[in-house]
């Protein structure tokens, strides 16, 4: 019970900070108060669905994520630079390509974190997840390479779950 608590804590305290950062409001009471009805909505629903664990508060070691999201950060400007190359190219050399991707993620988390970060990666698309992995829609055949896909989810196993791979 007490994990249970400490989880509670950290999971209210990552919905307070995200809403104040991506609402913009700090000094408007109403919103403010719409905001704190959200977080308690979003906590209580998440406790009587039984869903707070260590897997629903990924918040546990943020400097991991801190670290993951400036790495994804440096990915996405180099494949936004790649698919810009490619698509002022004059003869417009983009054969798209599917592609499955082997997921060893032992997590949901670490799941849904990987399938996302494949498609905010310009140029990659998840477009079906699986048990055992990931259908991938990419520009061209060097998006599609299974190696920085992997590499990929080293980084999202590192952050999320400290690198134990399954």
């Amino acid at each position: 019970m007490g994990r249970n608590v400490l989880y509670g804590l950290l999971l209210t305290l990552a919905l307070v900070l995200t809403w104040l950062l991506l609402s913009g409001y700090w000094q408007k009471p109403l919103l403010l108060g719409f905001g704190a009805f959200a977080v308690i909505a979003a906590l209580g629903l998440t406790i009587r669905l039984g869903l707070l664990s260590r897997d629903s508060v990924p918040f546990m070691h943020p400097v991991r994520f801190v670290r993951y999201w400036a790495w994804l950060g440096g990915e996405i400007v180099k494949a936004n630079v790649y698919v810009v190359k490619q698509s002022m190219k004059p003869d417009l050399d983009i054969q798209p390509t599917m592609t499955r991707v082997r997921v060893t993620s032992p997590n949901d988390l670490a799941r849904a974190t990987f399938a996302n970060s494949i498609t905010l990666t310009p140029g990659t698309v998840t477009v079906e997840v699986e048990e055992t992995g990931f259908l991938v829609h990419a520009l061209t055949g060097e998006l599609a390479d299974p190696e920085a896909f992997r590499d990929m989810e080293r980084h999202v196993l590192k952050a999320a779950i400290g690198g134990r791979a399954a």
